[in-house]
């Protein structure tokens, strides 16, 4: 798989989730097999810049692998200044968000209400890559409503004005994340155009992943929710496209120590106030399968303290797995 000049590891990739992919997020479904991970999405406003959100969301220390940020707004020239200030943050492709469907983003005409004008796609587009010389990659959904799919339409202006990259999540912005995702629309854009085409919506198993990408014709598939408490999903698919073979699921062992860790950088990342916060959801993620984890959840929800965090963890993995305790 390649963008641009950057050859990936494999066509199997972590999708932009605002309030998830931050660095400890990515750098762990790095090492857990992604061939690429996509920052959460930076508004292109630059009076935000400087909030701790937006410093949060910019912070690459210690990545490896190529650098994806993803960028939003509706003004072209913003966005060719967003552009740029993050390349020079470090940003080795540049990411456009015309996919996210939340309301207090459509407000503003960015994220997937732009697929509404076609012509301010085609001006976003021709700003962002003329102001950068990185590879520019763009994320939408297959239209606004299931009455205007022009999903086709905006992936062939995407390529006609130097997109590199095209991943498409298979709903529309009117299904935001209800019923399922359908793949035809992403099946008619790849046979359409000859850039990259990653394919999104609903893959949270390998077989799955392999299905969408028979039935697609795509070049890769992108991992979104799927991947929310099971990191471990880019190695299973991975696997499971080269050898046909499906890999053993994760020990209790295993699994303590990748929440073990996660948690613990999550905290180093946010510090002792925030992390904790933070903290809880990726938990409730990890457990959601667990049908006896509803009383600890509630428990651990209390907790505001980064050690005191840690040590539940511990224990619970202890008494419902007998796994010895981990070393942090």
């Amino acid at each position: 798989m390649k963008i641009g000049p950057y050859v990936l590891p494999n066509n199997v990739f972590l999708a932009p989730m605002a309030g998830v992919t931050d660095r400890p997020f990515r750098q762990l479904c790095r090492e857990m097999g992604a061939g690429l991970v996509v920052s959460e999405m930076l508004s292109s406003n630059p009076k935000v810049w400087d909030s701790e959100k937006s410093r949060q969301r910019m912070n690459h220390d210690g990545e490896v692998g190529v650098r994806s940020v993803q960028i939003a707004g509706s003004d072209s020239e913003l966005m060719a200044q967003a552009a740029q200030f993050n390349v020079q943050n470090g940003a080795q492709i540049i990411d456009i968000n015309m996919g996210c469907p939340a309301k207090k983003v459509n407000k503003k005409y960015a994220g997937s209400a732009l697929l509404q004008f076609p012509d301010l796609v085609t001006d976003i587009i021709r700003a962002v890559v003329a102001a950068v010389d990185v590879p520019v990659t763009l994320k939408i959904r297959t239209g606004w409503d299931t009455d205007n799919r022009n999903g086709v339409r905006i992936a062939e202006i995407a390529q006609a004005n130097g997109i590199q990259s095209l991943a498409v999540h298979g709903r529309t912005r009117a299904c935001m994340y209800k019923g399922e995702a359908e793949y035809a629309t992403i099946r008619e854009i790849k046979r359409a155009i000859d850039i990259p085409v990653i394919a999104n919506g609903d893959i949270d198993t390998a077989e799955k992943a392999k299905f969408v990408l028979d039935y697609t014709g795509a070049d890769g598939v992108m991992v979104g929710r799927g991947a929310q408490g099971r990191p471990w999903i880019f190695r299973e698919i991975v696997h499971y496209l080269r050898t046909g073979e499906y890999l053993d699921s994760p020990t209790a062992e295993e699994v303590c120590r990748i929440l073990l860790t996660h948690i613990k950088n999550v905290h180093a990342f946010y510090g002792d106030h925030l992390g904790p916060r933070i903290a809880r959801k990726h938990v409730g993620w990890y457990l959601a399968s667990d049908e006896h984890a509803g009383q600890f959840k509630r428990q651990f929800n209390t907790i505001e303290d980064a050690a005191a965090q840690l040590d539940a963890l511990q224990q619970y993995f202890e008494n419902t797995a007998g796994v010895v305790r981990v070393a942090l």
